[in-house]
Parts: structure tokens; sequence; C-alpha cells
């Protein structure tokens, strides 16, 4: 059962008509002069994303307006604005900013995946491939709203009345990062990184990361979170090397560069 009132349900969906964006892809193909990355000497760079200080209660999230999404969260929730374990802070994005030069990679097989699931995008950080489908799904019997709201990008706004709806949109342009919200529901967050590589990934089990099959070469890497905005270090990787970086966050803004090791 939908909880939406239906009124309000056919206002959003007529809106939601007139700016659900294009499914465009990005035109396919390596360009002139790419070259390959020769996996049997690329390297490795693990790291850990660590927070000084007492982070900041997340607030609570008002779930009246909805029943259905109240009744999912009967002890109530909280937003995801910081989420430390064992001192170390998830939902960072970090990446390969720059370095990489003239190489040319194969998309995904998958696409990516953005659901809706209690009420809450799930996950709340994502990375995609630029021409990379992202697959994005309602779990839920309520109706929810997809905002994205890109500045390189198109923006898209995709009415999901109903559950187990599926859309697919893919993104055109490099962009870090694009903020989802849900119109229906005002506390639905969700970022989602877009890249041309694959050199990314998403803190998770205390804030560890790794960048798999990295070639040899002297990188900008960026740490980037919702809250406490971005760092970025110079780390340089030999052939089959694996090195460790370490980037730290104070939970009153702002941070310190880590230190690189080599493994």
């Amino acid at each position: 059962m939908n909880h939406l009132r239906p009124a309000a349900a056919l206002a959003l969906l007529a809106v939601c008509a007139t700016c659900g964006g294009n499914n465009e892809s990005a035109p396919a193909g390596p360009p002139p002069g790419a070259t390959r990355v020769d996996e049997s000497k690329a390297g490795r760079l693990t790291g850990r994303v660590v927070l000084t200080g007492d982070a900041p209660a997340n607030p609570p999230i008002k779930l009246s307006a909805d029943p259905f999404c109240a009744g999912q969260h009967p002890n109530g929730a909280t937003f995801e604005n910081f989420v430390v374990k064992d001192g170390g802070l998830e939902n960072v994005f970090v990446y390969v900013k720059d370095g990489l030069g003239n190489y040319y990679f194969d998309l995904p097989s998958e696409p990516a995946k953005l659901d809706q699931q209690a009420c809450q995008y799930r996950p709340h950080v994502l990375g995609v491939r630029v021409g990379q489908p992202l697959e994005i799904s309602n779990s839920d019997e309520t109706m929810h709203n997809v905002h994205a709201m890109p500045e390189t990008n198109r923006e898209f706004n995709l009415g999901q009345p109903i559950k187990r709806q599926v859309d697919r949109r893919t993104f055109t342009a490099r962009e870090v990062m694009v903020p989802f919200k849900c119109n229906v529901h005002s506390w639905m967050q969700a970022f989602v990184g877009v890249m041309d590589h694959p050199y990314f990934a998403v803190t998770h089990d205390g804030g560890t990361f790794a960048l798999e099959r990295l070639p040899a070469g002297t990188y900008t890497v960026e740490a980037w979170h919702e809250k406490l905005g971005t760092q970025t270090q110079k780390v340089t990787l030999g052939e089959k090397q694996s090195s460790e970086l370490t980037f730290t966050f104070n939970a009153q803004g702002g941070g310190r560069e880590g230190a690189v090791k080599g493994l």
C-alpha cells in the first residue's frame, strides 16, 4: 500500500514527468592515443580515514509525516552525517583526483545500484563510472522521489510510487559529488561520485579503503566527506608496489595530511 495521499502523489508525478532527464550514455570507445593498464605491473593503494575529536551527534529524523516510514523505525532514526567505527570515519569517498594520464578503462558489466529501504537511501555514499548505468530502485511500500542535483551533469527527478520500481540513469561527465534527495521525505540524502576511471572507493569497516590495480605513477588522492570537506595527498607508486595512505580529519572541521607508507 502506498502511504502518500493520492492527490499529492499525482501532483508530484506531474512535476516529475517534466524533469525526468534522459538516459543518455557517454560515447563509447577509447580516445586517440589511449593505452590500457598493464595489470601484471600494477600496484595497490590501501589506507584509512580517521577522525580526531568527538564526532557531533547525528540529528534525529522526524518520521511522523509518513506512517510507513515511522513504522520502519519504531525506535527512531538519525541522519548519517557522521558514521564512526573504532576511530575510523566511514562514508568517505576516496579517489584518484589526477595523475592517471591517458589510460582507457572498460566500463563494468553491471550497473551501480542505489536503493530506497526503510525510507533511507542505501548506500548513503557510492561511486559510479561515466557511462555506467545507475540502477535506482524502491524497496518500500510508499512513494519515493529521486532527485539528483548535479552541477556538471544533467539534473533528473524521478517519481517512484510503486514498490520494486526500478529506473536507470547514466551520467556523461565526471563530477564529485552529486547530491541526491527525496522531495517526498526531506531527510533522505545520498551522494554519488561520478568518475572517468575505476580508482575510487567508499570507506567502510572502520574507515578503510583500497584502490586496486593502480599503475605506477605519481597521483593526487582526495578524500571527500559530506560535512568535513576534502583533503588531498600526493603519493608515488612504483610497479607492483603496495602503499598505505592515511587521512586524518578533525571532528570540528578541517584536518591534517597523513603519511604515505610503502609496504
